[in-house]
């Protein structure tokens, strides 16, 4: 299953292990059942999961094209997936199979990582996929449901295992929990195979409905077999972020209050709603990012050491981050968080329409587009830290980046400078251009003592020239895997929201905004530099 031409004289050579692999798979992939038996021999990549149905409930919806069935498909192709698996595409709209093939097809075209689409891989990937027409709050669906997983289990050898995907609006979660639970697809049992559910975000609106939320799936499903996901987690760079801190001991030593003066975390958009105007009302920026992505971020920036590097360890140490965040009183939320939305201006170098002016938004709407928050921590690491969280729409780029800053030197040896030094700074890029960057002072060439600040910059594409595989992807692959370090658990929503809830309940409470108070194509409200110019700070230049 390669793309191209096969190198003169390359079928003479002999394959590297893991490509031999790859091909064994591929040939697999379109052998007869009765050919399959090696896949069970052990001949299998190191993260090749055990057969499985994996149901995805809204899959005629956005998330499923854009970004689900596209990472399946790229799993697929990449012989990362087993030969016996099966897709049920649970929707709304009158699709069969055929119908909803050729929709996919288009969804992979648009969106699939790796172009163009592979049309033999697409081909036995398609085979896989089927179609069951019927309403989440059915007793009739889910019966349908389970006498075709338990054909399926027959027919397809996937041992009872099965893989439930909730890509539909929150309010479909609890209805969909129940049902699964009412035809007993949750229960495991010996010898049966097992059974896992991933739940997307938002996961609760505030603290009091995550705990509803989280109750009603405990009524049905053990937390070992629940993924929460938050696609940030799964990308590239979030996870080479416990690398670069535990794999190498140079940063340990300078990771805490002595030596850091404050750390910011930017997640900046230059798209506005889109076409999700609707659901951008009922969330706004706040619930939409910083409770689950920035907060996350802070985390892991945070968070200790673990003992040992498995999901429970790994969350263990994020909530106790979490918890020692120093809740916001209503004095607090109008001292250190500012909320904006964005009037009409330009973004790369095109007129856009202000937020109330978008599709389906109300005109008089108080919708924050932006948030940022002054946050700290008060454990024995980070005490007196301040960290800057920003989010927005419609800024200058898009941009996702990590920036610790680092105290200026306690004796100004080098005086009488033109300018001041600025101060050194780790710089870790989560998106789009992928990497790390370190900046120091150093002497300018001549005969002055002149100091100007350099940069030494780790690019991951120029590095490794590899494409990184795409966050859904890690996501889907491990949830299939049962590797849950990755996903979220109750407890850590949970505290994520009693960080992010007295903020909402503040504003609601508070007078309304003087909204809208930035232009597109800014960095949001003056009161969002005001924020650090009081500490003697200022966000940095991304």
């Amino acid at each position: 299953m390669t793309d191209g031409p096969t190198p003169r004289g390359a079928k003479d050579r002999p394959l590297p292990i893991r490509e031999e692999r790859l091909a064994a798979v591929g040939r697999r992939h379109r052998a007869p059942r009765s050919e399959r038996n090696p896949l069970r021999a052990g001949l299998r990549l190191e993260r090749m999961p055990d057969p499985a149905a994996i149901v995805l409930f809204g899959a005629t919806g956005d998330l499923a094209h854009r970004k689900v069935l596209p990472a399946l498909y790229q799993l697929w192709r990449s012989a990362l997936l087993p030969l016996d698996v099966r897709i049920v595409a649970v929707g709304r709209r009158p699709y069969d199979d055929t119908t909803f093939r050729a929709d996919i097809h288009d969804a992979v075209t648009a969106h699939a990582r790796v172009q163009p689409v592979d049309e033999e891989t697409w081909a036995t990937f398609a085979e896989r996929l089927e179609y069951l027409r019927g309403d989440f709050d059915s007793d009739a669906t889910f019966d349908d449901l389970a006498g075709r997983l338990d054909a399926i289990d027959r027919e397809h050898g996937t041992l009872g295992n099965r893989l439930f995907y909730l890509a539909t609006q929150s309010s479909a979660f609890v209805p969909i929990v129940r049902q699964l639970g009412r035809v007993g697809l949750d229960r495991e049992v010996t010898g049966d195979g097992w059974r896992r559910i991933v739940i997307e975000k938002p996961f609760g609106r505030d603290l009091d409905s995550a705990q509803r939320l989280n109750r009603e799936v405990a009524k049905v499903f053990r937390e070992e077999q629940v993924y929460r996901i938050d696609h940030y987690l799964g990308k590239e760079t979030v996870r080479n972020l416990l690398v670069f801190r535990f794999a190498n001991l140079i940063w340990e030593p300078l990771w805490n209050r002595r030596y850091v003066d404050h750390v910011q975390i930017t997640v900046a958009e230059s798209l506005g709603v889109e076409r999700r105007g609707a659901f951008y009302e009922e969330t706004g920026a706040t619930r939409d990012i910083l409770q689950n992505h920035l907060l996350q971020l802070l985390a892991l920036v945070a968070m200790e050491p673990p003992a040992t590097f498995d999901a429970n360890a790994l969350r263990d140490e994020k909530v106790k981050v979490l918890r020692a965040i120093v809740p916001l009183t209503a004095a607090g939320v109008a001292r250190d968080v500012v909320r904006g939305q964005y009037d009409a201006g330009w973004v790369a170098g095109e007129p856009v329409p202000a937020y109330r002016a978008e599709p389906q938004v109300d005109p008089e709407s108080e919708t924050e587009t932006f948030v940022a928050a002054r946050l700290t921590i008060d454990d024995w690491r980070w005490a007196g830290v301040p960290f800057y969280l920003r989010t927005g729409k419609r800024l200058p780029k898009r941009a996702t980046e990590i920036a610790i800053v680092f105290r200026d030197v306690p004796h100004a040896l080098f005086r009488g400078q033109a300018s001041e030094p600025e101060p050194d700074l780790l710089a870790l890029r989560i998106q789009p251009d992928e990497g790390i960057l370190l900046r120091f002072g150093a002497k300018i060439p001549g005969l002055d003592v002149d100091v100007r600040a350099v940069n030494m910059d780790f690019g991951y594409g120029s590095s490794f020239s590899v494409d990184s595989p795409d966050a859904y992807e890690t996501l889907m692959l491990d949830a299939l895997l049962g590797d849950q370090s990755l996903f979220t658990r109750a407890d850590e929503v949970e505290e994520a929201w009693r960080v992010v809830t007295p903020i909402v309940e503040a504003w609601v409470a508070g007078a309304p905004p003087e909204f809208p108070d930035y232009a597109a194509g800014t960095w949001g409200p003056e009161a969002a530099d005001s924020l650090l110019a009081r500490d003697g700070r200022r966000w940095r230049r991304i």
